[in-house]
């Protein structure tokens, strides 16, 4: 199935540091060395469409007029645990970018996602938010994140995510299909557990050494 609003990055690169990532024997440290470099791969690539402004400089030889990325800001918005793992690769393209917090866990009872903390800029009617997951699994987390942030009137959201399962994918396009999904792949379903197939684990419990 075709979905609009989905973007698979593809890169040779990104492909190459996946593979490590799903390799069960990957120790931690590697694994979260990976997770930050794909972060950095994909955002080079989600960033691609952010106006420039011609400006004028002075190199050492003479003036010259050259290029700078203007308009808004950027604000990166990890979903709490996991989605922590891939800001500092994205603050390595785009340091000036502001952070904010979303954390939501699945109530055991109801299985809805429950918000238990959230903080943005104030200012966010003027910034560009990058909503931040490794894996777009039920998109139970995903749907609910991007839904406080237009709730709390940010305009402009993007989503990127290392994995994704079609389940994940057809509820955050469903309720959301003015937001475009990046992610570095596209896998097969999820398993009875809600688990990405052949996925990667926990990506939680893998960055942070948990179980």
């Amino acid at each position: 199935m075709k979905y609009e609003n989905l973007i698979i990055i593809d890169h040779p690169l990104i492909k190459h540091k996946l593979t490590y990532v799903r390799d069960k024997n990957t120790p931690k440290k590697e694994f979260k060395e990976l997770v930050d470099e794909i972060a950095m791969l994909m955002a080079y690539e989600i960033t691609k469409d952010f106006p420039l402004e011609e400006i004028e400089i002075e190199t050492p030889i003479c003036k010259t007029k050259s290029w700078v990325v203007s308009g808004k800001k950027v604000v990166l918005v990890p979903i709490l645990r996991a989605g922590l793992g891939m800001v500092d690769g994205v603050l390595k393209l785009i340091p000036s970018a502001r952070v904010g917090h979303v954390g939501i866990y699945r109530d055991p009872k109801t299985v809805k996602p429950v918000t238990y903390y959230f903080k943005i800029p104030s200012d966010c009617e003027d910034r560009d938010f990058i909503l931040i997951d490794p894996m777009l699994a039920t998109g139970g987390s995903a749907v609910e994140a991007a839904r406080i942030l237009k709730e709390n009137g940010v305009k402009n959201i993007k989503f990127m995510c290392l994995i994704a399962a079609p389940e994940g994918v057809e509820a955050f396009s469903k309720a959301h299909p003015d937001i475009k999904i990046y992610t570095a792949a596209l896998d097969e379903r999820l398993n009875e557990k809600k688990y990405i197939v052949p996925g990667l684990g926990d990506a939680g419990d893998r960055l942070f050494g948990t179980k």
